[in-house]
């Protein structure tokens, strides 16, 4: 196995960070022989040796043409939970359990609230607060039926329930009445293409991402200005949080806060709408 750990370092080598590569290379063992971590340390179960290396050369092949992981496999874990990923739906980041940590620990997780997730993707941040706050009424909302299909898959992964509506944000829709609105809506602009990994370019959805360079505020602002929550929770663009918390404050929103993540990048915001 460390023969196979060394070989898989050695065929990702330049095209991922260095510390990147060992994880990925258990990872990449752990899927395609069935092994867990501590099996691939000690070697302690029999595989089919030529069949999985067969398969981790299907997978290697697949990286270097900087396909995501995450798509290889098709799930990912995040935040503890097991969820299926697929080109429809935007890859969970570390700094989206972050924004989602922030409201369970702003919010009182034992009443019983109605929260909505909007452009909820993969649904990770609906079914993480639901798992977080059983009590609590979750609707995932997407413009995606794609997306909102591999959503619905997780929250049966996952077992929990949550409320899905296909909606486009931009458009005049009907919302559920609810109590807290979390979003992490697109919002790096097409200038920044320039700087992006192709990993991320060539196959996540470009309408997850992407918003005009002219209107970088355009669905927090859309989502602002329907006042379909006395609270909201955004993660947004680092190069905006100032822009994102006058804005909010111009339509009517107080107590609203910056709030930086794990990198030090001014990453989310929160605001309370003056009643």
């Amino acid at each position: 196995m460390k023969q196979q750990i060394n070989y898989i370092i050695s065929e990702l080598r330049g095209f991922y960070p260095e510390e990147e590569l060992r994880e990925l290379a258990y990872w990449i063992l752990e899927e395609s022989t069935g092994m867990t971590r501590t099996e691939i340390l000690f070697g302690c179960k029999d595989t089919k040796k030529n069949v999985y290396a067969q398969e981790i050369e299907v997978i290697l092949q697949k990286l270097r043409a900087h396909e995501p992981i995450q798509y290889v496999f098709g799930h990912t874990e995040w935040m503890g939970l097991d969820l299926r990923v697929t080109p429809a739906t935007l890859i969970p980041r570390p700094e989206t359990a972050e924004l989602v940590e922030w409201v369970l620990h702003v919010v009182d997780k034992h009443r019983p609230l109605r929260v909505l997730d909007i452009g909820t993707g993969s649904g990770c941040i609906a079914i993480a607060l639901k798992k977080a706050a059983s009590n609590w009424q979750v609707t995932g909302l997407d413009i995606s039926n794609e997306a909102l299909e591999v959503a619905k898959e997780n929250a049966q992964r996952n077992n929990v329930t949550i409320h899905w509506q296909q909606a486009d944000i931009l458009s005049p829709c009907p919302l559920p009445m609810v109590d807290i609105i979390v979003s992490n809506p697109p919002y790096i602009c097409e200038k920044e293409k320039v700087d992006m990994q192709a990993r991320v370019l060539d196959y996540e959805p470009a309408r997850a991402l992407f918003v005009p360079d002219n209107d970088p505020l355009l669905f927090y602002r859309r989502i602002a200005i329907l006042k379909g929550a006395p609270i909201l929770f955004f993660e947004i663009n680092e190069a905006y949080g100032e822009q994102v918390c006058s804005m909010l404050r111009t339509i009517g929103y107080t107590n609203v806060e910056l709030k930086k993540d794990m990198y030090g990048k001014t990453r989310m915001v929160f605001g309370k709408l003056t009643q």
